[in-house]
């Protein structure tokens, strides 16, 4: 199974658990504690050391958490632990927080621009992004000059392509092709 899969199983598991463990908005925050710690490379490196005892990781684990964060999602992530899976805990969290915003009606997209855009421009942009899918858009604004005016959107695997290169690019395809067919008669 590919790791990406084994990736969204989890964290789809883990927003079942806190659904049925008094609602999924208690987990955002702890769920996002814990991203952090496994974001700290000795940490993660300690996780994924096979010379570690397993009851080891789960006892730094219990102790680094304590009871500031649900049992459910201790037991979830020594469970993770048992299953050698531990590696893929930052991105299980990550995962699970896009779950989370999904959930709240909050959408992430990338969103390359051919310049730089102004403060009221980026809102603007943002406004219109949420109008138009009819939840929170919360735009990742890039600048790539390549693709010379418009806008290219990205959402997961949907990409959304306005711009004027892929534009101009079409329409000299379209020439060509006629070009040919010209010759041709």
């Amino acid at each position: 199974m590919r790791e990406d899969t084994v990736v969204r199983n989890y964290a789809e598991t883990l927003f079942e658990l806190a659904e049925r463990d008094g609602g999924v908005e208690g987990y955002g925050e702890p769920v996002a504690a814990v991203a952090g710690l496994m974001e700290d490379r000795k940490v993660l490196d300690f996780f994924a050391t096979p010379r570690i005892p397993v009851e080891r990781k789960k006892e730094a684990l219990r102790s680094a958490l304590g009871p500031s964060v649900p049992a459910m999602l201790v037991r979830f992530l020594l469970v993770v632990i048992d299953k050698g899976r531990q590696r893929l805990i930052p991105a299980i969290m990550r995962d699970f927080q896009a779950l989370l915003d999904r959930h709240r009606g909050i959408r992430h997209m990338e969103v390359a621009v051919a310049r730089e855009l102004s403060g009221e421009e980026g809102d603007a942009l943002a406004r219109r992004l949420s109008a138009a899918t009819g939840a929170t858009v919360i735009p990742s604004v890039r600048v790539r000059p390549e693709i010379i005016g418009g806008i290219v959107i990205r959402e997961g695997d949907t990409l959304y392509d306005g711009s004027l290169k892929r534009q101009l690019d079409a329409m000299r395809r379209r020439l060509m092709a006629a070009e040919l067919q010209e010759q041709e008669s």
